[in-house]
Parts: C-alpha cells; structure tokens; sequence
C-alpha cells in the first residue's frame, strides 16, 4: 500500500506563496498519477492539481496560472507550488496517488493521507 506523507502547510497573507511537498514512500511512483485535492469546511473535497506519470499536467479552474504541479521521480515526491494565494485557497490538502481520468480527476486511489492545513488569511 502506497503511504503518502504532506507538508509544508500553514498560515501565509493573501497574495503571499507555499509550496507544498508530498512524499510517496513506495518506488511505483514512478508509474502512478498524483494528484493535490483540497477540502475546505463544509464543502466536499476538491481536485486542485494532477499531474501524470508521463507529466501531463491538470489544474482546477480556480487555481489555473497560480499553482503549478510538479513531481521528482528520483525523490518519490510531488509538489504543489502555490501563488497569490487568496482566502478562498483556505483549505486541508491532501496529495493521493492512482490512474487519472482525462479531467485530471483520480480513481483507483488508495486511503487519504492526514492532510496539510493551508491558511489564507491577514
């Protein structure tokens, strides 16, 4: 079972950046998709970025020019680098791994992770 570690969470003013870290303790990652989704209170979780094995990336339409999603396979790791961060982006994110579907959406996921908190706030 791939475990899946999230970091870089935290509390940054609006229009200021994070860049978030997800760490894939199995070497498949290599041939899995990975994706960052987010949950904010009360609403349902979210597909903020996707990136594929081969590097095609996807994004939400919220988030289109402002994050960007990259992978290192050598360091089993997927980033989300977040700009312009509004109060809106307040929200857990968590990364997960599997097949993606051509809106970048994931399926064949395993259990979520506990989440990085993302605060936007002044």
């Amino acid at each position: 079972q791939v475990q899946l570690v999230e970091s870089g969470g935290g509390l940054v003013q609006p229009g200021g950046s994070l860049r978030l870290s997800c760490a894939v303790s199995r070497r498949i990652f290599t041939i899995l998709g990975m994706a960052w989704y987010r949950q904010a209170p009360g609403k349902e979780r979210e597909l903020a970025a996707a990136i594929s094995s081969g590097g095609t990336m996807y994004y939400g339409e919220s988030v289109k020019g402002r994050f960007t999603i990259s992978r290192d396979n050598a360091k089993n790791t997927v980033y989300l680098q977040m700009n312009s961060l509004k109060p809106e982006n307040t929200a857990v994110y968590y990364c997960n791994a599997g097949r993606i579907r051509r809106d970048g959406s994931l399926y064949e996921y395993g259990p979520w992770g506990q989440g990085t908190q993302v605060t936007v706030s002044s």
